[in-house]
């Protein structure tokens, strides 16, 4: 197999132990597909998991050197953990994928074909997901914002699964920031793209670590990192309501000249008051936002810690 070309599988898992030797079978399946052709590795990052993962991708490891393990101090994010697997792969490209199985591996085929053609970005593209109604409203209220904020650069239901060529990763491995929403990151790139649809499959052991909350957390950032519409939104509220708050205060002083009297509209003063407040509040959120990106960024810790490694060396 000397002098045949690499590629490197990355993934992340976190609390994975039912998955494990699934994943496992069905990779070394599909690397079966390329015997004499490439060779393969598969860099396997246990994520800070609390369960058996970690000691069933060592059993893994001791039976096949190309799955290779690194254990992670603690949860990183799977953002953190996908960074730890791009910056120890070797292969020509990398293929970038779920522990979980819901991305299938049978897509990594034509994946490598189109590596083959030229492109360099061959991503995922989600056509039918299995999660419940909310986790899909939120997916299409998230695509369709960062859609409308970033110029259409992400695009619509884009997935992490994906093949990149070893010049896509090895800048991704150079871009310094701490807010790495890999999928924009890709996409800013501008490397040669093309999508794959595919069925999003049903997860069939443990629960998705994607709760509300976290999703949420990465969209906000994911959106605050990749557009300045927000706060240049903000400013933008900030001048009109200004300019309006002008044409009042000219049109209450003329009314009050013209028609004197006792003091009205308390209740409508209160609520505008009230309304203003609020509106300030939401404005210096969204300044808030990026000043806590910046502050990511300047306190410069890596973006995972190793506690252990198996077979990195091979």
């Amino acid at each position: 197999m000397s002098g045949a070309k690499k590629i490197s599988i990355l993934t992340s898992a976190y609390n994975e132990e039912e998955s494990v030797h699934e994943l496992y079978n069905q990779l070394d399946q599909i690397s079966k597909l390329y015997t004499g052709i490439y060779e393969f590795e598969i860099i396997f990052v246990d994520n800070g998991s609390e369960d058996e993962t970690f000691q069933k991708a060592c059993e893994i490891h001791q039976k096949d050197k190309r799955f290779k393990v690194i254990q992670l101090t603690r949860n990183f994010t799977f953002f953190g953990g996908l960074t730890c697997a791009l910056e120890h792969a070797t292969g020509e490209a990398a293929v970038i994928m779920c522990a979980d199985l819901e991305d299938p591996p049978e897509v990594i085929p034509q994946f490598i074909k189109k590596w083959e053609e030229g492109y360099k970005n061959i991503y995922g593209l989600i056509k039918k997901r299995q999660s419940g109604w909310l986790r899909r409203l939120n997916s299409k209220i998230f695509y369709w914002l960062i859609n409308k904020l970033t110029n259409n650069m992400v695009p619509q239901n884009v997935a992490d699964f994906r093949l990149i060529d070893k010049q896509v990763y090895k800048l991704i491995n150079s871009m310094p920031e701490q807010n790495r929403f890999l999928r924009g990151m890709f996409a800013w790139s501008g490397f040669k793209s093309i999508g794959i649809p595919f069925d999003r499959k049903t997860r069939q052991h443990g629960r998705s670590k994607a709760f509300p909350l976290v999703v949420l957390s990465i969209a906000t950032k994911a959106i605050f990192s990749f557009s300045q519409v927000p706060i240049r939104l903000a400013s933008a509220i900030g001048v009109i309501i200004s300019i309006l708050s002008f044409f009042a205060l000219i049109f209450f002083t003329i009314n009050y000249i013209l028609y004197p009297g006792p003091f009205k509209g308390f209740a409508t003063i209160l609520c505008l008051f009230l309304f203003m407040f609020g509106l300030i509040f939401i404005i210096l959120g969204v300044i808030g936002e990026y000043i806590s990106l910046v502050f990511e960024d300047v306190k410069k810790r890596p973006y995972y810690v190793v506690n252990q490694s198996l077979g990195l060396n091979n």
